[in-house]
């Protein structure tokens, strides 16, 4: 990359996997960006079931789940890391007097256009109550890239990206999410050539 190039963005867009993609874990996975900058980035797969569901987490947590929207809700497989750990990917909350980059969570990720990544006990419990964000996306495990890392793997043409719609990620049934991602770029999953890397 020449010195004047742009750095590339993508916070609050879509990772595809190209069918090559060899990876376990990323096999026809797509992934939502919290967070890219010149240090690296982070994100979510969100198609991705885990064997549980949200009943059993909050269970597993002490806590009862008074939203019976949720209870039969998978928990997905977000990532490598940290699979022991929860992420909320939910709605943004707007709080009367808070700034709209402020959450009303301990630990909030505000994803700047997009949605918001909470990591702290407080929305599981106002969940727990019946209240809470009316959309939520649950993974134990998150996804990392190192400086440079994720750009390096797009140049080799392992990922595509798109702006990420946030009806895809709460409302879409999990087993379209992967072929509706790609829709939003045009595609289907036929046209795409399982050869990654070779021109």
């Amino acid at each position: 990359m020449s010195d004047d190039a742009q750095p590339i963005n993508l916070t609050n867009h879509f990772l595809i996997a190209m069918p090559g993609m060899e990876d376990g874990t990323f096999t026809r996975s797509v992934v939502y960006i919290c967070e890219h900058s010149d240090r690296g980035a982070l994100g979510l797969i969100i198609n991705k079931p885990g064997g549980i569901s949200l009943a059993d987490l909050f269970e597993r947590v002490d806590l009862p789940l008074a939203r019976p929207d949720l209870g039969e809700q998978p928990v997905f497989h977000g990532g490598p890391l940290q699979t022991e750990r929860g992420f909320v990917l939910h709605d943004p909350i707007l709080a009367e007097g808070l700034p709209t980059d402020q959450s009303i969570y301990a630990s909030t990720l505000t994803v700047p256009g997009g949605l918001e990544m909470t990591t702290s006990r407080d929305v599981l419990e106002a969940m727990s109550s019946g209240g809470g964000p009316r959309r939520v996306l649950i993974t134990l495990g998150y996804s990392s890239w190192g400086e440079g890392q994720l750009e390096s793997e797009i140049a080799r043409n392992s990922w595509l990206t798109v702006d990420a719609n946030a009806d895809l990620v709460f409302d879409a049934p999990v087993e379209q999410r992967y072929d509706q991602a790609l829709r939003l770029l045009g595609l289907e999953s036929w046209m795409l050539s399982p050869d990654i890397g070779h021109a």
